[in-house]
């Protein structure tokens, strides 16, 4: 069976890499894509699903903004299971911060040469102080045009969505970007912070073997 994957906003493989999948299962990794001026999210989510084979059973896991994607691909392309790291499982979860971006719209304001590469640097020095043991942060960040993150930005703020409770969470308990107490995740990462895919890849690898077993 096939697992079909989505990295974190901006990010590749690199971020899952240490992961240990199931050995029965084939991992296709599905690159971001640069959104068309004006996309809506809908017809973005057609064109990340074009890679999905619906002939025969698979599964999804997303991390990230890409657990956002994966839920959204379920709703057209009904996977067996569905895995989310580090991700939310409905609107209801998002953070006050995130939350402050949907009610006042600044993140569809923000000139898009807020989101060029001294931003995403700026970024990786604050990321340090929250996770000083992943200083190296920018090999991870490798989708870096600035439409698509700020485009990127904009989705996670406005995004809305109910629960699907099939949908399986795992989440860090010192996670920033979505805090755990908004939320009731399947499974918790002690120690984990939003990098925990990376950081935490063996107590990663051993759920997901539960799991998908």
């Amino acid at each position: 069976m096939k697992i079909y994957v989505v990295s974190g906003l901006g990010a590749d493989f690199k971020v899952l890499e240490k992961i240990k999948f199931p050995a029965q299962y084939e991992i296709v990794f599905i690159d971001w894509l640069i959104p068309q001026m004006n996309e809506p999210f809908s017809h973005y989510i057609q064109r990340m699903a074009e890679k999905i084979d619906v002939s025969e059973p698979f599964s999804l896991l997303g991390y990230s903004f890409g657990g956002i994607v994966v839920q959204e691909i379920n709703k057209i392309k009904p996977a067996q299971k569905v895995v989310i790291l580090g991700s939310i499982k409905s609107d209801k979860e998002k953070s006050k911060f995130i939350k402050l971006g949907e009610y006042t719209k600044i993140p569809r304001v923000l000139p898009v040469g807020l989101f060029n590469d001294k931003a995403a640097n700026m970024y990786s020095v604050v990321r340090k102080l929250f996770d000083p043991k992943n200083p190296k942060i920018l090999q991870y960040f490798r989708v870096r045009d600035p439409y698509y993150l700020k485009w990127s930005v904009e989705k996670v703020s406005e995004w809305k969505f109910e629960e699907t409770p099939e949908v399986i969470q795992i989440l860090g308990d010192r996670d920033i970007v979505f805090p755990i107490k908004y939320s009731k995740p399947n499974f918790i990462i002690k120690g984990g912070t939003h990098l925990f895919p990376a950081t935490k890849p063996h107590e990663v690898s051993k759920i997901l073997g539960d799991i998908l077993k």
